[in-house]
C-alpha cells in the first residue's frame, strides 16, 4: 500500500498540485459560507451552489456574484469572505511556502523553482525573505489605505461597522477581488467621492502591478535617497526590462482607457453626463483602473455606450501585470505581442525593447497564453449561448470575458444565469485564475535544452 501511495505521489505534477489545492480551498470555503452560522437571520433563501459560486469568485479574485454579500452573510460570514479573498489574492503558493517556513520544513529546489516562476522571479536566491516581503507589503498597504477609508466610512456607518467595511474593501481592492458589503450596486453611490475612488484605484494598482515591480522600485528609491548627488534619471535608468515594460504598458492602458472612456461617455446622462467635469474624469479613470481585473463599478454598465463596453472588454483581456493579484493575459504579454507586430511591420529580424532583445521563447509563451485565454473564452462563450434562454450575445460576451479574465464586472447578467450557466462561469473563473500559471509551468517544465533542427518550410499566409 505504501509503495502504491509513493508511486501515485511521484506522478503528481506541480500544476496538478496547484489545481487541486485551489479546488480544495474553494469547496472548503463554499462549505463554510453555506453554514447557517455564517448567515444573517434576515438573509434571503440560498442554496449551496450560490455559496460555491461566491467562494470560486473570491478565491479566483473575480467579483462576479449571484447574491448580495452584505445582505446574506453576517460578520462571521464576511470575515470568511475576507480570508478567501486574501488567500486568492496572495495565492496558495505563497501561503503554503510561508507555512513551510514557519514549520521549519526545508523547501526543495524543485519547489523553489516552481514558486519563483509563479511569482515572476528570475532567481530563487533569498526566496523566503522575498515571500515575507510580499506579506509585509500586502498587509502594510491594506492597513494604510483601510485607515484612509475610515475617514469616510466611520462617520457614515459608525466606529465598528466603519472600520470593518474599510478593511473589507481594502483587502478586496488590493487583491483585485471586486467585492464589497454595501449592496448589489457595487460602488455606484460613491461615484463622486474622491476618497473612495482614489483609495480603491490606488489599491487596485498596488496589487495589480506585481510584487517584483514594487520591490525593485523600493530598492531604486533607497539608492536615490542615499546617492550624492541625487539624480533621479540616473538612479532609475537601470530598471529591469520587465519593470520598465510593466509600468509603461500600465500607464498607456490607463491613459487611453480614461481618455476614450470620457470622450464616449461624457454626454451620456445615464452614466457620467450629469457630473461636474472633474468627477467625469475621476469616474472615467476609475473604470479604466477597475477593468484591469478589479471588478468594482461606479456606473451601471447596462447604461454605458456599447462602444465603451467593447473597449472595456479589450481592457479586461489585457489585465494587469504578472507576479501580482491581477488577471487577464497581462499587460506585459500584450505589450510583447504589440512589439512583435511592430517588428514584423518594420521587417526586423528581432523584437527589441529599450535596447534589449526579447528572446523567442518569451514571445512564444506570450502567444501561447493569449491563445489559451482566447480558446477558453470562445468555448465558454459558446456554451453560454447554448445553455442560456433568450441569450443576449453582447451581455454574455461581457460576462464571459469578465469571468475568464477574473475581472468581476457585469451588465447585471450574473443573477440571471441558469444553473448550467453558473457552472460554466465558475469554470471560466477557475481556468482564468489557475490556467495561465499551470500552462506556463507546463511549458517551462517540458522545455528541452536540445532540439533537432529541421529544414525551414514555406507557408503562405495571405
Amino acid at each position: 500500500m505504501e509503495k502504491l501511495k509513493a508511486k501515485i505521489q511521484l506522478h503528481w505534477t506541480t500544476p496538478q498540485k496547484l489545481t487541486l489545492s485551489f479546488v480544495f480551498i474553494i469547496f472548503f470555503g463554499g462549505f463554510l459560507l453555506s453554514l447557517p452560522i455564517s448567515h444573517r437571520t434576515t438573509a434571503p433563501p440560498t442554496v449551496f451552489l450560490d455559496h460555491l459560486f461566491t467562494a470560486v469568485s473570491m478565491i479566483c479574485v473575480t467579483g462576479l456574484t449571484v447574491l448580495d454579500v452584505g445582505a446574506v452573510y453576517n460578520n462571521l460570514g464576511q470575515i470568511i469572505c475576507i480570508a478567501l479573498m486574501q488567500i486568492g489574492g496572495l495565492g496558495l503558493i505563497t501561503i503554503i511556502s510561508a507555512s513551510m517556513y514557519y514549520l521549519n520544513k526545508k523547501m526543495s529546489l524543485k519547489d523553489q523553482y516552481f514558486l519563483q516562476e509563479a511569482l515572476n522571479r528570475g532567481t530563487n536566491d533569498d526566496f523566503i525573505s522575498f515571500l515575507m516581503s510580499v506579506y509585509k507589503f500586502t498587509f502594510s498597504v491594506e492597513a494604510i489605505f483601510a485607515c484612509i477609508l475610515m475617514i469616510d466610512f466611520i462617520p457614515r456607518w459608525g466606529l465598528g461597522r466603519g472600520m470593518f467595511n474599510s478593511i473589507f474593501v481594502a483587502v478586496s481592492a488590493f487583491c483585485n477581488a471586486g467585492f464589497d458589503n454595501f449592496g448589489s450596486t457595487s460602488l455606484q453611490k460613491f461615484i463622486g467621492n474622491p476618497i473612495v475612488n482614489f483609495v480603491v484605484t490606488s489599491l487596485i494598482i498596488c496589487g495589480g502591478l506585481g510584487f517584483s515591480v514594487w520591490f525593485e522600485l523600493r530598492q531604486k528609491t533607497k539608492e536615490y535617497l542615499s546617492s550624492k548627488p541625487r539624480i533621479l534619471r540616473l538612479t532609475f535608468r537601470n530598471l529591469s526590462v520587465h519593470t520598465r515594460l510593466a509600468i509603461t504598458a500600465t500607464v498607456v492602458v490607463l491613459t487611453l482607457g480614461t481618455t476614450i472612456g470620457w470622450l464616449v461617455e461624457h454626454n451620456n446622462p445615464n452614466t457620467i453626463g450629469n457630473l461636474p467635469l472633474w468627477q467625469q474624469w475621476m469616474a472615467s479613470y476609475f473604470q479604466a483602473v477597475t477593468m484591469r481585473t478589479a471588478g468594482f463599478a461606479t456606473i451601471n454598465y447596462e447604461n454605458s455606450h456599447p462602444f465603451s463596453n467593447l473597449m472595456y472588454i479589450f481592457q479586461m483581456i489585457i489585465g494587469g501585470a504578472p507576479g501580482g493579484t491581477a488577471g487577464g493575459i497581462k499587460v506585459t504579454t500584450a505589450a510583447m505581442l504589440f512589439l512583435l507586430f511592430i517588428s514584423e511591420l518594420k521587417g526586423y529580424s528581432q523584437v527589441v525593447y529599450h535596447k534589449r532583445t526579447l528572446p523567442s521563447y518569451l514571445l512564444k509563451q506570450a502567444m501561447t497564453i493569449t491563445l489559451f485565454f482566447l480558446s477558453a473564452l470562445m468555448v465558454g462563450f459558446s456554451l453560454l449561448l447554448l445553455t442560456e434562454p433568450n441569450p443576449d450575445p453582447f451581455k454574455i460576451m461581457f460576462e464571459a470575458v469578465s469571468a475568464i479574465c477574473t475581472v468581476g464586472v457585469s451588465m447585471n447578467y450574473t443573477g440571471q444565469l441558469t444553473t448550467w450557466g453558473r457552472i460554466i462561469i465558475m469554470s471560466m473563473m477557475f481556468i482564468g485564475r489557475v490556467g495561465p500559471i499551470t500552462v506556463l509551468i507546463s511549458i517551462i517544465s517540458q522545455r528541452k535544452k536540445y532540439e533537432v533542427r529541421y529544414a525551414d518550410a514555406e507557408v503562405l499566409l495571405s
